[in-house]
């Protein structure tokens, strides 16, 4: 269910026409909901209400600081995986008592100023990373509370890009050295053992995986009490899928009925890391079709928004609905065709072979389901300034970043003062 909805033959967010936001900043550019957001955050705190728990949002989803501090005013923490988004955070006012540091590999200065917020806990994936942690606590006079993540080696049946929980990897530790890495860890002078952590990949669509990755984690729970090490946090990750085409992904509350039963006396606060869920469905890309070429083989449409705007579909070669903003459309002739950018790379396409009203030139389309992985991937490649972002809610839209420049672009760069010379 997202806000993306057509009133009298035009897409609309809330109660704010596409096209509008289209004609008064341009295009392309990301649309969210705020109304989508803030539905799909409390359909998964609602749904663990009866146990105590901790939502951190994935901010890799999507880190737009407006993004981030609605999140917490509703409540949630944030998953971290870098410093940067550790500096997000806290200047969009995430409480550090509910942020959770994730990542294989961090490094000395981030794990420094992780340290000095105060963060609820470091995720850590390896022995190595263990020491790095002791040292660094050690050089500022804190302790660090840590989770260890375990890999069950579950096949979530994703795709194998976002699969993280089996033994071939670079995510965790491996589930059978798991009770020997917890008291290498309970050993260190600078290290506080809280919890246990295990996230398996991202775009589930079955409870299945998690259940079976869950049942190892509370086995190993419970090997870690008679061993004395307070386990205080049960930390089952994110990657709850959504509805791109014709996925039916359970819903927040199925995961909780999953769960919830396997939990029963281990007495642990539940840390949860999703992401997608509550932003994937929550935002879109609007592009405009400038031209429309018939090849030997194959129509396209082309189009203003590219790879470097949305990579999913090139990297993944992820699926996203297409519609148009225009309903009206929808009574012409159909065609199949491929949607592309003005990137120089066969590689650039939104959409293939997709069965769409015939596009007009200048006409307004809406790549669905771009909240998450979106503009956080986005790059400057073929020198594309980045697009701008926009927060709707109810009547008004809010510009949360702004188009960038051709000047942009070039901030931060220098020509030594040898190329200015004629020599």
């Amino acid at each position: 269910m997202h806000s993306f909805e057509y009133h009298h033959g035009e897409l609309y967010c809330e109660q704010v026409p596409v096209s509008r936001i289209a004609k008064e900043l341009g295009t392309p550019c990301y649309i969210y909901s705020h109304a989508t957001l803030v539905r799909h955050f409390h359909a998964y705190d609602s749904a663990f209400k009866s146990i105590p728990h901790v939502i951190a949002f994935a901010m890799k989803a999507n880190s737009n600081l407006a993004i981030l501090r609605l999140m917490a005013r509703e409540g949630s923490g944030v998953d971290i995986v870098s410093g940067g988004e550790l500096f997000r955070a806290l200047r969009a006012g995430v409480p550090a008592s509910k942020i959770v540091f994730a990542g294989v590999g961090k490094a000395p200065d981030e794990i420094r100023d992780a340290l000095k917020a105060d963060i609820l806990m470091f995720n850590v994936e390896s022995p190595a990373e263990l020491h790095a942690i002791n040292q660094v606590a050690a050089e500022v006079g804190k302790k660090a509370r840590i989770a260890l993540r375990i890999n069950p080696d579950i096949d979530p049946k994703t795709h194998p890009y976002i699969s993280t929980g089996l033994k071939k990897s670079k995510f965790g530790i491996a589930a059978e050295r798991a009770v020997e890495d917890f008291v290498l860890a309970a050993s260190m002078s600078h290290i506080e053992v809280v919890g246990v952590h295990a996230h398996i990949g991202s775009q589930l669509t079955d409870v299945t995986p998690f259940t079976e990755a869950l049942k190892k984690v509370v086995s190993l729970i419970g090997t870690l009490k008679e061993r004395g090490l307070n386990i205080r946090y049960l930390n089952i990750g994110g990657g709850l899928g959504i509805t791109y085409s014709d996925e039916k992904p359970p819903l927040p509350q199925d995961l909780s009925n999953a769960v919830l039963p396997l939990m029963q006396g281990l007495n642990v606060t539940l840390v949860m890391e999703p992401g997608r869920v509550i932003v994937g469905n929550a935002g879109i890309l609007v592009t405009k079709a400038m031209y429309l070429k018939e090849g030997e083989t194959k129509s396209f449409v082309i189009v203003d928004a590219a790879m470097n705007d949305l990579i999913r579909p090139s990297l993944y070669d992820a699926y996203h609905e297409v519609l148009p903003v225009n309903e009206e459309s929808g009574r012409r002739e159909k065609q199949t065709v491929d949607i592309v950018g003005p990137v120089c790379e066969s590689g650039d396409f939104l959409a293939k072979d997709r069965l769409l009203p015939v596009v007009k030139p200048g006409e307004l389309l809406a790549v669905m389901s771009a909240g998450a992985y979106g503009f956080v991937m986005a790059s400057n490649y073929n020198s594309r300034p980045r697009v701008p972002e926009v927060l709707v809610r109810d009547g008004g839209f809010h510009v949360i970043r702004e188009r960038e420049r051709y000047e942009d672009l070039v901030k931060g760069e220098q020509i030594p003062s040898f190329l200015n010379t004629t020599e």
